[in-house]
């Protein structure tokens, strides 16, 4: 892993919490605009798992695995339903509680379970010529 690129802030309380995601995936987005919806409090910001943020602070082999939802947080990774519960775990209590009933689920149950979802993907959700644009509001926590 390489340094955290200028376009992201130097502190660790500016980002909280980075989403890596397929950009060009109709899941991965919907599920960016999911957790969009519902961080009040801002902890998340996003990068697309081909862009430079990923680049710089993610293993190739992440960067390369586009099945995969990347949760950076502080230097630490987390891959696939794992990173997906600790989403949920930061939003509302009722994603709270969602969240700790899916970490109940022995971990290689919830990754067959994510891995199915993740490699049918694009058949079933569709699959876009690029990446997502941030609106105008959204802009300041996506990062390239």
């Amino acid at each position: 892993m390489s340094t955290v690129p200028a376009a992201i802030p130097a502190t660790t309380e500016a980002v909280r919490r980075i989403l890596f995601f397929d950009g060009v995936c109709g899941l991965c987005n919907w599920s960016i605009d999911f957790v969009l919806n519902r961080d009040r409090r801002g902890d998340f910001q996003f990068a697309p798992l081909q862009g430079e943020t990923a680049q710089a602070l993610l293993e190739a082999a992440d960067t390369a695995d586009l099945n995969t939802m990347v949760l950076w947080v502080d230097g630490r990774t987390y891959r696939k339903s794992a990173a997906a519960v600790r989403v949920l775990w930061q939003l509302d209590p009722v994603w709270q509680c969602l969240g700790t009933l899916l970490w109940l689920i022995p971990l290689p149950i919830r990754n067959l379970g994510y891995t199915l979802v993740a490699s049918n993907r694009y058949r079933l959700f569709g699959k876009k010529d690029t990446c997502r644009l941030p609106s105008p509001q959204e802009r300041a926590r996506f990062l390239p």
